[in-house]
């Protein structure tokens, strides 16, 4: 789903976020890591490698955790085991979470104008923050499928990213 029609610029690091799904399959480890080296499932592995020689891109990926909400590429975390299977948990979620770190991350980056989101349906409602700042952005694209890569790579030629 695109909220307004692409953009055919090369955008800058901070006009642009991509908000993935966590998975299951995680590094198996007793030590923290990277939260982007930690998930091994989803597209995260294809961000990772997509972004690997570009630092200033790859960190305006998100991913969204149902342990700890938005997730920076860098912050360390364990491996866990915890997942959304309700409605009530990904709205839950969005209250006590995500809906503040969405904030904070609209307020940090004033410049932000294009989304990408690459989530299952049920984690989409922990974003559901986002809409309210329709007026914000002049792209918001949804892609229902954490296994969603490629068609993500379609907005993010849009973007330059690709």
């Amino acid at each position: 789903m695109t909220l307004r029609p692409p953009s055919t610029r090369i955008l800058a690091p901070d006009q642009g976020l991509i908000i993935l799904n966590c998975s299951r399959e995680k590094l198996v480890t007793s030590a923290p890591v990277a939260a982007l080296d930690l998930y091994q499932g989803a597209c995260v592995p294809q961000a990772r490698d997509h972004f690997a020689a570009d630092p200033s891109r790859r960190a305006r990926i998100r991913i969204l955790s149902a342990a700890h909400g938005l997730l920076r590429p860098e912050k360390a975390i364990s491996t866990y085991d915890h997942r959304l299977t309700n409605r009530v948990d990904a709205v839950r979620l969005h209250e006590r979470t995500v809906s503040g770190q969405l904030d904070a991350e609209l307020a940090e980056t004033p410049s932000l104008r294009h989304l990408l989101i690459v989530v299952e349906p049920l984690y989409l409602l922990a974003l559901q923050r986002v809409f309210d700042h329709l007026d914000r952005f002049d792209q918001i694209a949804v892609i229902p499928d954490p296994w969603g890569w490629w068609d993500g790579l379609t907005y993010l030629h849009q973007w330059g990213w690709a």
